[in-house]
């Protein structure tokens, strides 16, 4: 994803928005369903490989189309619709994965995730309207419209604040498992799986943020979404399942609605090249969650679970302290 995801931009800034997105979904789906047939490891990566090539098409493209049609004054709202959506579609992902393996194999799994990508596209293909505002071609190569976002501060910004926010995300859902699953909790796996229940709490909370995102600005909405995040890291310190639930809960929240805020403030923070600008955004966005995963894991090993809140604070106080001083008051 993060190696192909300026490039989704790029397509579609020659091929149109829909139809992008459209080509990715149903290029998505017949790798899902491919998954279904394979009989061994190799094959398997490689389709899996291939899904990731295949979603920024979707992912990066919806956030450009978002930029065009509704303009900066209104992107909120329209990315925290679309962000809600992306919880939803998260959480069923990993749902009906567990409950379909509970009763079938894996490869039943992608059998039936691979035909909702593939219904999900159709429904795109029939119902999305076509974009109204063609996007301005662009204003030079692929390297030097590269060079350009790099040179821009706002965006810089904004890539650093993707980077930090899916970094706390993917450090706190992998190591909260090692966590709970020693005493004195000792929680099975299926209680651990049931965690990302609480994502479902960010449906709620993301379309009322986009609404304070375009009243009161991108820095404030993610300054405050940010806080609620630390202090819900710093909960799930307490030696309690229901107040770490809680704590998992705002970080979650926090996650999405600075997620939102970082996707939306690309169309403030450029005016050309925007779905390259995503596109970027999206590969920095992944490269944090990756090292999210990886990073804290020597903390994990010294210090346990309480080093790697005090990372994962410190990485949200950083988003705050990036966004407050680098992002405007309020939206131009």
């Amino acid at each position: 994803m993060a190696l192909t995801a300026p490039f989704a931009g790029r397509l579609s800034d020659r091929i149109g928005r829909k139809n992008t997105i459209v080509a990715s979904g149903l290029s998505l789906a017949a790798a899902t369903l491919a998954c279904s047939q394979v009989d061994s490891l190799n094959a398997l990566l490689f389709w899996r490989f291939l899904q990731g090539v295949f979603t920024p098409g979707i992912f990066a493209v919806t956030i450009a189309y978002i930029h065009d049609e509704w303009g900066a004054a209104e992107a909120g709202r329209g990315t925290a619709s679309y962000v809600g959506g992306t919880v939803v579609g998260g959480f069923l992902g990993r749902f009906l994965s567990g409950l379909i393996a509970a009763h079938s194999d894996w490869h039943t799994v992608f059998l039936a995730l691979g035909a909702l990508n593939l219904a999900s596209a159709l429904l795109i293909w029939r119902f999305m309207p076509p974009e109204t505002k063609k996007p301005a071609p662009p204003t030079a190569g692929f390297l030097p419209a590269v060079a350009e976002h790099f040179r821009n501060p706002l965006l810089l910004a904004t890539f650093a604040v993707g980077f930090c926010v899916f970094f706390s995300l993917i450090a706190t859902f992998t190591y909260i498992n090692f966590y709970l699953a020693q005493p004195p909790f000792s929680l099975p796996t299926s209680v651990l799986g049931s965690l990302f229940f609480v994502y479902l709490t960010s449906t709620v909370v993301t379309p009322i943020a986009g609404r304070y995102i375009d009243r009161l600005g991108h820095r404030i909405v993610l300054v405050c979404g940010m806080a609620g995040g630390a202090a819900g890291a710093l909960l799930t310190l307490v030696p309690n399942v229901i107040v770490i639930i809680i704590g998992l809960a705002l970080v979650c929240n926090a996650v999405f609605v600075s997620q939102t805020c970082g996707n939306s403030f690309i169309g403030v923070a450029t005016k050309t090249n925007r779905a390259l600008a995503v596109g970027l955004y999206v590969m920095v966005y992944n490269i944090g969650g990756s090292m999210g995963a990886a990073v804290p894991g020597a903390l994990w090993k010294g210090y346990g679970w309480s080093g790697v809140v005090t990372l994962i604070v410190a990485v949200q106080a950083l988003t705050m302290l990036l966004a407050w001083n680098l992002w405007p008051a309020r939206n131009r």
